[in-house]
Parts: structure tokens; sequence; C-alpha cells
């Protein structure tokens, strides 16, 4: 949760919300969604959620690296950042984000 306490208010897709909360979950981490809920109430963290642009651009893609696979999840992050012309990505998923090409850079920065 470093990037959120960096200062800069963090934008993330809402479908990833749901991902943390079973990846918290799982590992027994279960402070870590108060955290991350926290951060939204006090205005660090911005959730943004899917239009029909964001889910047809996901869809496609899902589809152009299903030999990935490449999953809505990271699809959604994916849309997201090339609508809001964002070029760095908060991920401990290198390989999804560092094959992918978006449409607005020639690739996203990833951190940590």
């Amino acid at each position: 949760m470093s990037a959120l306490s960096s200062g800069a208010v963090v934008v993330m897709p809402a479908p990833v919300i749901v991902e943390i909360d079973w990846l918290a979950r799982s590992r027994g981490r279960t402070g870590a969604m108060t955290t991350l809920l926290s951060s939204v109430l006090d205005g660090s963290l911005l959730i943004v959620n899917l239009d029909v642009e964001d889910v047809a651009r996901a869809t496609q893609l899902v589809e152009q690296y299903d030999d990935l696979p490449l999953e809505f999840v990271d699809a959604s992050v994916i849309a997201i950042a090339e609508r809001l012309e964002q070029d760095t990505i908060a991920t401990l998923d290198r390989r999804h984000f560092s094959v992918v090409r978006p449409l607005h850079i020639d690739a996203f920065t990833l951190v940590p």
C-alpha cells in the first residue's frame, strides 16, 4: 500500500477492489481492506467505474492477449489507464502489464 502513502491521488478501476479483497483475505491480511477503504474515504484513492467504452476496450484486450491469458481485471486497469492517459501502473503482476502495448504510450511504467 505504499502507493497510497505517496501523497498522490491513486486511481483504481472498481473491479480491482474485489480482487484485492480476495487476495488480502486469502493471505490472512484482513486489515488491508480497511486501509484501502479508508483511503477511498480520505480521498487519496479514487475509484473509477468502467463505462461502455472501457468494457469494449477490455474485451478487445482480453481477446488480443488471450495467450497470456490477460484477465478482465487487468484489462480494465489498462482500459482506464488509457482513457485517463495514465503512464504508471502500480502492480505486482509485471508479466501481464509489461507485455500489453497501450494505445496512448509505448509502454507503462510499472511500480514498485
